[in-house]
């Protein structure tokens, strides 16, 4: 856990969620600004930066958190889905602790913004 990381803190219990998923390597929940009907974080328990700093050693929780986006979309009747990763503050990212986006429920263009 890093002092200070809003989803470290989120994934410990420190900080109350709309938890869907949980398990030893991966937990998921609810976006609080949701962009679609259906809006899930999904992070890996690691506290990972970026996903340009994830090493050979994340290669099994980052194929972890791609198999339960596609559980979730399942579970919620979605055939189809955006999955979305921003890497660094000019590319849309906020909370610097690897996080997946699991969009859904609604048509999606392209390209995105």
């Amino acid at each position: 856990m890093v002092a200070g990381c809003l989803f470290c803190r989120i994934v410990s219990g420190d900080i109350p969620s709309r938890t869907i998923h949980e398990d030893d390597r991966v937990v998921a929940f609810e976006d609080t600004a949701p962009k679609a009907p259906t809006h899930v974080l999904i992070v890996p328990r690691k506290h990972i930066a970026r996903l340009d700093e994830a090493t050979a050693e994340d290669v099994t929780v980052l194929g972890e958190v791609a198999l339960r986006a596609a559980s979730i979309a399942r579970e919620r009747g979605l055939d189809d889905f955006r999955l979305v990763v921003n890497n660094g503050a000019g590319a849309g990212q906020s909370v610097f602790h690897l996080h997946f986006h699991l969009l859904g429920g609604r048509g999606f263009s392209w390209p995105p913004g």
